[in-house]
């Protein structure tokens, strides 16, 4: 496994912590795309708990924001944090991959700007009814097109850092995910009159997007962060990169087959959807037995313990909530039963906080201290956000989970009206509304950890206590 590369490895990333620096300075760009989706994950866990209470109080809000409103701001404001956190992400690791600072920290911060704006433009005209109606690409036509100029200068400014400079696996696989974001988001201006082909290609965004180039970019970025911080030989690592990508691409676009089973699409989609589906479990128990195997295999002594609990949690939690919860109803003759149940809620949930808002926090957390100039700071702070909010979202997970099977039995078995079994799981949502208050506390924890007052301390437990000094017998 080559101890004297993991040895060089992690004496240089000590080193750099003692000397608490970022080895490029256009790195520094991160900061402010970390600053950004921090802020937006702040709005879509607020909007999410003003979404979950019109579900127990369902005149809240009702004739100022209504919920279809209120969801549209929750989903979009997830999508466009994790995109503006993946770009901070990018441009963070990707100096240090290539060995070169970033092709033009100009184009960086306009792209930045021009984000922000259209996400805040898209909120204001939802708020006054201005959207497309479509789920996840309400966006009207000019802020799709502005995001389509936002990729291409992304895209521009990565691609030239990358070629320019050293190739590694982690580039190669994120350049892949990166460019397989933006050539898929084309199907967004696609629109037919026909609601199948109309369901057809939206599922090519929403379905390939997560299920298949956002997996490239989240194993990219999982595998810098256990190179940095395991300082296992770089060869093992991308290895197991190239093979988690594989089973990603493999499973991840016939998988979409899963969302055709009931939109008027041929009945073979059904077979194709299931057994495919069932692979796409693969490439997230991978990135488990990848991670864990990682941090065994290496020494355990980097100081930054809060971003090590991230990452490793990303891959639990992606595996739990993407693999198992979506294992549970992907085989089409149970979809038939729980397709568009509480069950689908659950699985969304824990999936996208699994896999990529944990990822996320796990790169902040990672990036943040040589970003700031200090050792790594607030750790506690953070970790005590990491355990509130994944006890939260696991409650929250199991509570629409059992919420889904009772709605299952009662309306697509009993064959009750849908509004009579929403009174009957009502229990369930004011106990989603509570975990979702903890999600909400915890997000506020963790974004105080990272940008408030640093305070450069480490649990006991990490700290070795004094050797006592021994006393001659006499």
């Amino acid at each position: 496994m080559g101890k004297p590369d993991e040895s060089a490895g992690l004496a240089a990333e000590h080193g750099r912590l003692k000397g608490i620096a970022m080895k490029y300075a256009s790195q520094k760009v991160a900061y402010y795309y970390f600053a950004g989706a921090m802020l937006l994950f702040i709005v879509q866990i607020t909007v999410g708990g003003l979404a979950a209470t019109v579900y127990v109080l369902p005149n809240f809000l009702a004739e100022t924001v209504p919920f279809n409103i209120l969801r549209m701001i929750h989903t979009n404001a997830l999508i466009v944090w994790s995109l503006m956190a993946f770009f901070g992400a990018a441009y963070y690791l990707i100096p240090e991959e290539a060995e070169r600072d970033i092709e033009s920290p100009l184009l960086a911060y306009i792209q930045l700007g021009l984000l922000m704006f259209g996400a805040l433009a898209a909120v204001i005209g939802y708020l006054f009814g201005i959207h497309e109606g479509r789920e996840f690409l309400e966006q009207p036509l000019w802020i799709k097109v502005a995001i389509v100029v936002v990729a291409l200068i992304f895209l521009y400014n990565v691609s030239l850092t990358v070629l320019k400079g050293r190739k590694t696996a982690i580039t190669n696989i994120l350049l892949l995910g990166l460019w397989g974001i933006a050539l898929f988001w084309l199907f967004a201006f696609y629109d037919p009159a026909n609601l199948s082909l109309d369901k057809l290609y939206w599922w090519y965004i929403v379905h390939i997007w997560v299920e298949g180039v956002w997996e490239l970019v989240m194993a990219s970025v999982l595998a810098f962060l256990m190179i940095k911080m395991t300082g296992v030989d770089r060869e093992v690592i991308e290895k197991w990169l190239y093979a988690i990508a594989g089973l990603a691409l493999f499973s991840g676009l016939l998988g979409t087959g899963h969302h055709y089973y009931w939109i008027g699409a041929p009945g073979y989609w059904q077979w194709v959807g299931s057994v495919f589906s069932t692979f796409e479990i693969a490439p997230f128990f991978a990135m488990v037995i990848f991670a864990f195997t990682m941090v065994w295999k290496g020494r355990r002594d980097h100081p930054n313990k809060a971003a090590m609990l991230w990452s490793l949690g990303c891959t639990v939690g992606a595996f739990f909530g993407a693999g198992i919860w979506g294992f549970m109803h992907t085989l089409s003759f149970v979809n038939y039963y729980s397709h568009g149940t509480q069950i689908t809620a659950a699985h969304g949930h824990l999936a996208f906080f699994g896999a990529y808002v944990m990822l996320n926090l796990a790169m902040i957390s990672y990036a943040m201290p040589y970003l700031r100039n200090r050792q790594p700071y607030n750790q506690v702070l953070n970790m005590w956000s990491f355990w509130i909010m994944t006890s939260a979202m696991a409650f929250m997970t199991f509570t629409l989970t059992f919420a889904g099977v009772v709605q299952v039995h009662l309306q697509r078995v009993m064959g009750m009206a849908y509004m009579e079994v929403q009174d009957q799981i009502a229990f369930f949502y004011w106990m989603r509304l509570g975990s979702g208050l903890f999600v909400i506390l915890s997000g506020f924890l963790f974004v105080y950890a990272i940008f408030g007052p640093a305070r450069e301390e480490r649990p006991a437990h990490m700290v070795a206590p004094p050797e006592p000094t021994p006393v001659p017998a006499e």
